[in-house]
């Protein structure tokens, strides 16, 4: 593990708005000096087809809709800048291929599901899923303008809900990362989305600003409308927070670790992986038990088109360490999941009073400007994503062990968590220091997980989670 650096903040942009204006904006009332907006971070914010990022997304198998939304009529989708259509032929198998029919360019969202592939409404051409013409019913019986070219289409496949699609050099097709034991077998995955009219990168960065619950989420700062509950108290608890980086750059965890009442310590861990995957524990953690609970959700962030992107997710539910009453699975669906303030279908002026996710995200631009950000010490996880996606993109880093990508391996190891110990605080000692050494700890037994299930070792997890206390 590595920890990143503080990030230094950003220099002040010079202005060339003519002589008369001084380059400095730490002077009050300073509005007239800094009207000039830099243009977007391209590398990282711009993945239409040839850019650097979206040729780096493509390389990984990315979810383009939900399943259940695949049944007699085509759907018309965009995804990393291409207008595509995806449909369910008669024998129950998914396609994804270009939008415009290769004949005379007319949409395939109006085509006809067949039993075999999709058929052009306008002049019957029969398109199979891997774009291959089966008819062109127009043309003279020995014509051969079928067997001369493809269509446009993409490798698809599906799993608990999702539709998955290979966009990326075919030679360089890597497995899906999460294979049939990515979760336990009594674990229930829940299919969701959530379309956010903003660039992509602005929502991963926020998974990873793990500061901004205390402040976004905190109870005390607003009482959730039309509930019965605040907003969960856990996270308005500060924590020792740190940033390391994880399957040789590939990935970045957080470690949050917090004093909570009745000497209890919760060590609370996300996870990144390059490029859009973001993995959480539990949603709702109480802290008052020990143990260790894992994960809660899986999600990947996909672009729309630079200014516009959606969330494609599992809410994952298992009885084995859920606990009665938490979450809500009947609700998960099409723009609908179970957590406060994640869609921006509520009326304005609640969002105003008590804004989400949705709204912080969204309002930060349609495409964020990093170069008029001024970043803190509490932005290091920010920086450090940035930092390890521009390193992906420019092809730095080395193979790793659960990326999916072609350069690296296809298990997909689990590293969120939420762990509760108790652990009293040491007489005259720092509380702060403790905290942290606890969650280095959790941390070190967590990445050391070499079970091939998430449900293989949990004895021996427990045990070595119990031997800290004795050893602190």
């Amino acid at each position: 593990m590595n920890v990143h650096d503080s990030p230094k903040p950003n220099s002040s942009p010079m202005l060339n708005s003519g002589p008369e204006l001084i380059p400095s904006i730490d002077a009050p009332y300073g509005g007239y000096r800094q009207r000039s907006v830099p243009p977007e971070d391209a590398e990282l914010t711009h993945t239409g087809p040839g850019t650097p990022c979206g040729e780096f997304m493509r390389k990984y198998w990315q979810p383009v809709c939900l399943s259940q939304e695949l049944k007699d009529l085509p759907k018309a989708i965009r995804i990393l800048g291409e207008d595509l259509v995806a449909f369910r032929d008669g024998s129950g198998e998914v396609g994804i291929v270009h939008k415009h029919c290769s004949h005379r360019g007319t949409s395939l969202e109006y085509g006809i599901v067949s039993d075999r592939g999709i058929r052009c409404c306008y002049h019957g051409w029969l398109f199979d899923r891997d774009g291959t013409i089966l008819e062109t019913p127009g043309e003279p019986p020995d014509s051969r303008l079928k067997e001369s070219f493809v269509h446009g289409a993409y490798p698809t496949l599906e799993r608990d809900g999702l539709v998955f699609a290979y966009m990326g050099p075919p030679d360089e097709k890597p497995p899906f990362p999460m294979d049939p034991h990515y979760q336990t077998s009594d674990t229930v995955s829940k299919a969701y989305d959530i379309w956010h009219p903003c660039n992509w990168l602005q929502i991963q960065d926020n998974i990873m600003d793990h500061l901004h619950g205390v402040f976004l989420h905190g109870a005390g700062l607003k009482t959730v409308p039309n509930s019965d509950k605040e907003e969960d108290p856990m996270f308005s608890i500060l924590p020792v927070l740190e940033h390391f980086e994880v399957d040789g750059g590939h990935g970045m965890i957080y470690v949050a670790t917090r004093r909570m009442p009745d000497d209890m310590v919760w060590v609370r861990c996300a996870q990144a992986v390059l490029p859009t995957v973001f993995q959480a524990g539990v949603l709702f953690e109480s802290a008052s038990q020990e143990g260790t609970r894992r994960i809660g959700s899986t999600r990947w962030v996909v672009p729309v088109d630079d200014d516009s992107c959606m969330i494609f997710g599992w809410r994952h539910y298992n009885p084995a360490v859920d606990r009665e009453g938490e979450g809500r699975p009947e609700v998960i669906g099409k723009e609908s999941v179970d957590f406060y303030g994640q869609t921006g279908g509520r009326p304005y002026e609640e969002r105003q009073r008590h804004p989400g996710d949705w709204d912080a995200i969204v309002s930060q631009r349609p495409i964020a400007v990093h170069a008029l950000e001024h970043l803190g010490t509490t932005d290091q996880g920010v920086a450090m994503l940035r930092r390890i996606l521009r390193q992906g993109i420019r092809g730095e880093l080395g193979p790793g062990n659960s990326t999916g990508a072609s350069p690296g391996g296809h298990k997909h190891q689990i590293y969120a968590h939420d762990t509760v110990l108790k652990i009293p605080q040491q007489d005259g000692g720092n509380d702060r220091e403790l905290l942290q050494a606890v969650g280095r700890h959790v941390t070190e037994i967590i990445l050391d997980d070499k079970a091939e299930t998430v449900s293989e070792h949990p004895a021996v997890l427990e045990a070595r989670l119990a031997e800290i206390k004795e050893n602190l």
